[in-house]
């Protein structure tokens, strides 16, 4: 149950001290009341418990106030890279059990949300980005050479219950099934053909242009109609989770307090080490 990916948490330290000079989440809401919300947590946008905690916030804030939401990245090719791996290495359990609790609140504000939401997809995206994407009601991605996928088998990880039936709901059992045990990371093209992603386009200037188009042509709908609909389809998804968090929580923690796990997790971390040691 753990989302990240191998080129994702090199510099953990590096990401904290940005963190502690600059917004962790940059929102602005236009004259049309349409919230762009761009995670800006140099170098990767590693999901942290502060940067989940604040998300979420934030989603829920404005949801009260705009009329739809563009999720994005103020980075250059980044999208979001996963969650940040040294919440998980050794941690106590309380914490471990706070951080999956606060994880589990974003994807539920995030995937109910009752404003529509759009991600603009303008960077990299494995692991936990893939899962904030797949949660918007609409994706627009740039191509052709970045990437967007759940790939944490590669890791010696599953996606949690909740993470692939998302996926099921949007690419369907089979490509869900092979993409979840290949741990496939899909380029835009790919992505596009098999309806992970609704729109690839050049540039991120035109990425951002297309999803403020179809979030303000989703807006447009009037806003109850429109979230009752979408409550049809994702209700259940989400009914599936609210209803099992804790045993969710508990499963998720007592994996990763497995010695195996947290041995697994070492090797990762030091072979990342010896990767930055080459450059």
């Amino acid at each position: 149950n753990m989302f990240l990916t191998r080129h994702v948490l090199c510099s953990t330290f590096q990401s904290r001290c940005f963190s502690s000079n600059q917004p962790l989440i940059v929102n602005t809401i236009d004259k049309d009341g349409i919230s762009t919300i761009s995670l800006n947590k140099a170098p990767v946008n590693t999901l942290n418990l502060e940067m989940i905690q604040e998300l979420s916030d934030v989603i829920k804030t404005t949801e009260m106030s705009a009329k739809g939401i563009v999720l994005t990245s103020s980075l250059a090719k980044v999208f979001c890279a996963g969650l940040d791996i040294m919440e998980m290495y050794q941690p106590e359990r309380k914490k471990a059990e706070v951080f999956w609790s606060t994880f589990q609140d974003l994807w539920i504000s995030l995937y109910g949300c009752k404003i529509p939401t759009v991600a603009a997809i303008n960077g990299q995206s494995p692991a936990g980005g893939c899962v904030l994407a797949l949660s918007c009601d609409y994706r627009v991605m740039v191509g052709p050479k970045y990437v967007i996928g759940l790939n944490e088998s590669q890791l010696g990880m599953s996606a949690p219950f909740w993470v692939k039936d998302m996926m099921l709901n949007t690419i369907g059992q089979r490509q869900t099934e092979l993409a979840l045990q290949l741990s496939t990371l899909f380029t835009a093209d790919e992505a596009f053909k098999i309806g992970l992603v609704d729109k690839v386009v050049g540039t991120s200037e035109e990425c951002m242009n297309t999803a403020h188009e179809m979030v303000t042509n989703m807006a447009s709908i009037p806003s109850e109609a429109r979230h009752v609909t979408k409550m049809l389809m994702r209700q259940p998804t989400l009914e599936k989770l609210t209803s099992r968090k804790s045993e969710d929580v508990d499963v998720f923690v007592s994996y990763i307090l497995q010695p195996s796990v947290q041995q697994g997790i070492e090797r990762y971390l030091k072979g990342l080490k010896n990767k930055s040691k080459k450059k």
